[in-house]
């Protein structure tokens, strides 16, 4: 829905369905209800999560048609896309392969292209901005030497850039101005915002220059455009995890010019040891499921970092010397305290607060998609849990 601090909406990758019919079938009989309890009155916006495949059956005519109508009859449209999830997101392990295929890949490439093609159909007429999320190049622990590490950067970097030449084309077809919005994420190439600064001015924009030369781009031409096209996606909960703060990220993204496309409203679990250790350690085991990466950044008590790849790591190396977690579980955004957990929640309101006095993104999408993951006692039926979230944020706005 459209607000005064831009176009609001949640993630479909909350949803199951990996095919087109399938993801279809779950937004035909779940956005009617949500609807009408957040925007009755007004058009609802949609973050759509195509899968690979779904992406490839909603290119068919007759399935786009029917949905662009559908849209149409229940008063709803697309905004923004979650390209980051390629293949199966439910009922299955993902883990790492949340980055698989990575960006090294002509499959992520012609994946993300497709479903730019896509975003450049549906969005509305009187709209022309719109943009797709996607993993932060790929999965740093697959590089086992920094050379490789160099190389698959690399050759992401180049892959991207044909995205930006593919954007630059539609945006000349259709005067759609369309973004990749880059997700840093813990154990991702990309980790935080200083990596991706240091990504973008090392590696995308001298290699970018050099490829839209090609194109009888001069170097401020060039910068400029890639600047349009390749943006940064806040992940709330991602920044929080790292320990990073929002006024400071989007001062250091401001000093270079850089934009953010979208900010994902999510919530991380946070654990405070000064007291009670063992219980708290007893307590989020219970989070320590086998579908996603649950990646742990501990703060020590002399202040120092120390990360781990997932909660079992984190569990097997916790110590007396380690103050507090930041997990990446995206938990409700609603709850601040889970038992003797708490949450990032303070960080949601902090960013839209920055957000709020002095616009910086015209996209913000609600991405809490572990309610099947969760201890019991805090799972809810899903429509009402997605219902809870849109008005909580709401409120904050």
């Amino acid at each position: 829905m459209q607000t005064p601090y831009g176009h609001l909406s949640y993630c479909s990758n909350i949803h199951p369905g990996e095919e087109w019919a399938a993801h279809f079938s779950v937004l035909q009989s779940s956005i009617p209800e949500i609807k009408a309890a957040v925007c009755p009155n007004r058009k609802m916006g949609i973050g759509l999560r195509l899968a690979n495949q779904a992406s490839i059956d909603l290119s068919e005519k007759s399935n786009f048609e029917a949905f662009n109508n559908w849209l149409e009859a229940n008063d709803c449209y697309v905004f923004t896309m979650n390209g980051f999830p390629y293949g199966g997101f439910h009922n299955v392990v993902v883990k790492d392969q949340v980055h698989a295929p990575d960006w090294t890949t002509p499959e992520r490439t012609n994946y993300t292209i497709r479903s730019f093609d896509l975003l450049a159909q549906l969005l509305p007429n009187d709209m022309t901005e719109g943009g797709i999320s996607t993993s932060p190049l790929s999965y740093r622990f697959w590089w086992k030497t920094p050379e490789l590490l160099k190389e698959a950067t690399i050759n992401a970097t180049k892959n991207m850039l044909l995205v930006v030449e593919a954007l630059i084309d539609l945006q000349e077809k259709t005067g759609k101005i369309l973004h990749l919005d880059i997700e840093p994420e813990p154990d991702g190439i990309l980790e935080n915002s200083q990596e991706f600064i240091d990504w973008y001015n090392n590696y995308l924009i001298p290699m970018g220059v050099k490829q839209l030369a090609n194109k009888g781009f001069s170097s401020e031409k060039a910068i400029e455009s890639i600047k349009t096209h390749i943006q940064l996606c806040y992940d709330v909960c991602h920044f929080a995890v790292g320990f990073e703060h929002p006024q400071e990220v989007i001062n250091k993204l401001n000093a270079e010019g850089l934009k953010v496309g979208k900010i994902q409203i999510s919530s991380a679990l946070k654990v405070d040891f000064s007291s009670d250790a063992q219980t708290k350690l007893e307590t989020i085991a219970q989070y320590n499921e086998p579908t996603y990466l649950h990646q742990v950044v501990a703060q020590r008590k002399d202040g120092s970092f120390v990360k781990f790849p997932d909660l079992t790591e984190a569990i097997n190396g916790f110590d007396e010397n380690i103050l507090s977690w930041r997990v990446h579980f995206h938990v409700p955004l609603f709850l601040e305290n889970y038992g003797v957990l708490s949450s990032t929640q303070s960080d949601i309101v902090d960013t839209i607060n920055v957000h709020k006095g002095n616009l910086f993104t015209n996209h913000l999408e609600i991405e809490t998609y572990t309610w099947g993951v969760l201890p019991t006692e805090f799972q809810a039926p899903l429509n009402e849990s997605i219902i809870r979230e849109i008005n909580w944020v709401k409120s904050i706005l």
